[in-house]
């Protein structure tokens, strides 16, 4: 027990300092803190440029919960609970694993780092990405996980900031699901990480921002505004309720599996869920919401 406790106290004061260095500017490329500012503003700046809405305002309903939830969901949700709860949950994962003379190791399939490097980077996205794809899915399809899965679409006005508008256990959700392909993959860099990291950042801005863009024949690769907008439309035809568009950065998984819908342009359409009218506007009673269904 001491041992896990060692490790919860160590996860604190690790990302502590990791927080702290990166606003102090101590670190580079791995600087998240800075790294999402910067995406953030040039996300802001192009919305400006290319309104799509044109009639939004710049300081879009919801905009300051939307950024809130923004830096509490990307650094002190991992300070309270992420980085503690995945270091601890690795290690009883190993520890009852070595209980049957197994380990991590056991499971991997192939050693990522042994490709080339545009190969490891490109293998790592693709096999990460299709899994939030699914898991996405999985939000959506069950109504015990759609209930966290509903603060991301209490949005009724999009915008970049939207994009990190969602509930503490999705990330609880995904990580989760995330560490079966890790470990098959074997290790894999902190730069790796990060390189994906802010493409993945920089997409998903853009997939929620108020722009005027699809992508050309990219869309049929790439996430975007256009395609993404009807993710979050209040009104789907029967045979979608479960929703639509579940990309995360590629918008290939829809058109491979035959999830993807743009019947029209979704500029003016209603973003929401059935409902929504009675659903909580601040972010104590929304963090609750799911925790009060029965």
């Amino acid at each position: 027990m001491q041992k896990y406790l060692d490790l919860i106290s160590k996860s604190y004061s690790d990302y502590w300092n990791y927080i702290k260095q990166s606003v102090l500017f101590e670190l580079n490329w791995e600087n998240y803190f800075y790294g999402l500012i910067l995406i953030s503003v040039i996300v802001c700046v192009l919305e400006v440029l290319f309104p799509w809405r044109k009639n939004q305002p710049f300081f879009r309903k919801d905009f300051w919960l939307d950024t809130f939830y923004m830096f509490f969901n990307f650094f002190i949700l991992n300070l309270i609970v992420l980085i503690a709860l995945s270091n601890t949950t690795a290690q009883v994962f190993n520890d009852v694993l070595g209980v049957v003379g197994l380990s991590v190791s056991s499971f991997q399939l192939f050693d990522i780092n042994l490709f080339p490097y545009w190969l490891r980077i490109f293998t790592f996205f693709i096999i990460i990405d299709f899994v939030q794809w699914c898991t996405h899915r999985l939000l959506h399809k069950y109504e015990f996980l759609w209930n966290f899965h509903k603060v991301h679409h209490s949005v009724k006005q999009m915008g970049f900031a939207a994009h990190l508008r969602y509930h503490w256990m999705e990330p609880v959700v995904y990580k989760s699901l995330k560490y079966i392909p890790l470990a098959i993959m074997g290790g894999f860099t902190a730069q790796d990480v990060a390189i994906v990291h802010f493409f993945n950042i920089t997409i998903g801005h853009l997939n929620h921002a108020n722009i005027n863009w699809d992508y050309g024949f990219l869309k049929y690769i790439l996430n975007n505004p256009k395609m993404h907008i009807w993710h979050h439309a209040k009104e789907l035809p029967e045979d979608r309720k479960d929703g639509v568009n579940f990309g995360i950065t590629l918008s290939l998984w829809d058109y491979l599996f035959k999830t993807n819908y743009i019947p029209h342009s979704g500029r003016d359409i209603e973003i929401g869920f059935e409902g929504d009218e009675k659903f909580p506007q601040n972010f104590i009673s929304q963090e609750l919401y799911p925790l009060n269904k029965k």
